[in-house]
């Protein structure tokens, strides 16, 4: 599943430079499926949806930091378990229980992301 951040966060920008998936956004950021990935024009996300990886997107808040599901693989593939959450000082990345993946589907989501 992928991690969100809850309204709990104070916004320190710990989480930001932790992500190897840039799917980390501070407050009312515009973001995209190509920022610092391998994704670029029209490509297929996992869910069959087809979308413009260069598009910019609206933030998903505006008050505190956030992460696009689409772009999180809770890390695996890269460490043994989320780096947002091993740094954050008020632990308010947690798992999404609305996003539930499994290990197959977030390491295919990295290969996705990273052109692999």
């Amino acid at each position: 599943m992928a991690i969100i951040i809850t309204d709990e966060c104070i916004n320190c920008d710990a989480c930001v430079a932790e992500c190897p998936n840039n799917a980390i956004y501070e407050p009312d950021q515009e973001w995209a499926y190509s920022d610092e990935t391998a994704l670029s024009g029209m490509v297929t996300l996992p869910n069959g949806e087809e979308v413009d990886a260069d598009a910019q997107n609206t933030p998903v808040s505006d008050e505190f930091y956030f992460i696009v599901t689409d772009k999180c693989t809770e890390c695996k593939g890269f460490h043994d378990e989320p780096q947002c959450a091993s740094v954050c000082p008020v632990d308010c990345c947690i798992p999404d229980e609305n996003h539930v993946e499994t290990e197959d589907m977030l390491l295919e989501k990295k290969a996705w992301l990273h052109g692999e």
